[in-house]
């Protein structure tokens, strides 16, 4: 595979072009073994590409061309302090590696660790109430002997009474951006954005610089949902980017807890119509995050977030080839045919795939083992 610089500068190339989305990514790192390797390879096996049959000396020029200018915003990157995590790279979130509208490149500022060991997401309406301040703090405070990172938005309201109230019991918290990370939105809030990044920090899929637009932000609430072991709405209106959120992770079939309200407060119509509709489970302390994730006070690391826990969310043929891994060892590409029954040519396509995403590495002689 190629150098881990490389494969920065080659699949930020990539994604910056117009009809290269998750899917057809995902498949041409497949397919070509590597970014770069997609400029390489023949235009007979490009077409086997899903998706981008017709369009290939299109894109494959728009690829091309688009390589100075990820020079440019790896350099800026820089400058600024700013980290970027490709799709292929080690620190790349293995929670969101497997939803189907992954982001592609991940810019962040701070520590910012994407694989946190335990995390949760805390989401509320920006015009909360002192009584949703005054819960948002007690579940987080209730939650600190557990060391969860704490995941929200940086929004007015009950995003900001999280990362204020994780700050004060020195949990890491991460906000997702709808804004660049170079451009802290609300502005009010850069102090404390500046302050998380001792421990936390913040992340973006948005580039560094760019103009910020409001369909931005119910995009950026998938990847609240999708980092998040468990979400919790505190209050929320009928609509919003919190019942959005929530309504994402219970896609995702993450923990999703709402804490019901006054029957008769605007505030709560949201998460009571979560619960009313069962994508939601009442909230009523934290044993109810406890008993869901199976969640100890013990020292966190105990039961770290690992690729083998992510091996749940992959596809049955996926798992099977990394079970027979874990148990025989180091295998030669016939030997995995033969034990998973799959022919070559889909085994080999299903191997590089797993060899993105860490699970797996190559060996000379054409034998894996596990990453």
């Amino acid at each position: 595979m190629s150098n881990p610089s490389e494969n920065l500068k080659y699949e930020l190339a990539l994604s910056l072009v117009p009809k290269i989305g998750p899917a057809v990514f995902r498949s041409i790192l497949a397919h070509a073994g590597s970014a770069k390797g997609f400029l390489d390879i023949t235009k007979g096996k490009a077409s086997k590409i899903s998706r981008i049959s017709s369009s290939i000396i299109e894109i494959r020029k728009q690829f091309e061309d688009n390589l100075p200018k990820a020079d440019q915003i790896i350099s800026q990157c820089i400058k600024k302090d700013i980290g970027i995590i490709s799709f292929s790279s080690d620190d790349y979130p293995l929670r969101l590696k497997n939803i189907d509208d992954f982001p592609l490149i991940m810019f962040k500022k701070g520590k910012c660790d994407l694989n946190p060991t335990r995390s949760v997401g805390i989401v509320g309406t920006r015009t909360c109430t002192e009584y949703g301040k005054s819960v948002t703090r007690k579940i987080i405070e209730d939650l600190a002997p557990y060391k969860p990172t704490i995941i929200s938005g940086l929004a007015y309201g009950i995003d900001i009474e999280a990362h204020r109230a994780a700050l004060q019991l020195d949990l890491p918290t991460i906000a997702f951006m709808g804004s660049s990370v170079d451009k802290i939105y609300p502005s009010a809030h850069a102090s404390i954005a500046k302050e998380m990044c001792h421990s936390g920090g913040l992340a973006s899929e948005y580039l560094p610089g760019s103009t910020m637009h409001p369909s931005n932000f119910p995009q950026r609430n998938r990847l609240i949902a999708g980092l998040s072991d468990a979400i919790v709405v505190v209050e929320a209106a009928i609509k919003g980017g919190a019942l959005i959120t929530a309504e994402i992770a219970y896609g995702y079939n993450k923990e999703v807890f709402a804490v019901p309200g006054n029957l008769q407060s605007p505030h709560s119509e949201g998460c009571n119509k979560l619960i009313s509709k069962m994508k939601a489970s009442i909230y009523t302390g934290v044993s109810d995050i406890e008993e869901a994730l199976s969640w100890s006070k013990e020292d966190p690391q105990t039961s770290k977030f690992t690729k083998e826990k992510a091996w749940s969310q992959l596809p049955k043929e996926d798992q099977l080839i990394l079970n027979i891994l874990k148990e025989k060892g180091e295998l030669d590409i016939d030997q995995l045919s033969l034990q998973t029954e799959l022919n070559i040519s889909e085994l080999a396509s299903k191997l590089l795939s797993l060899e993105f995403e860490g699970l797996i590495r190559a060996k000379p002689g054409k034998r894996y083992g596990l990453g």
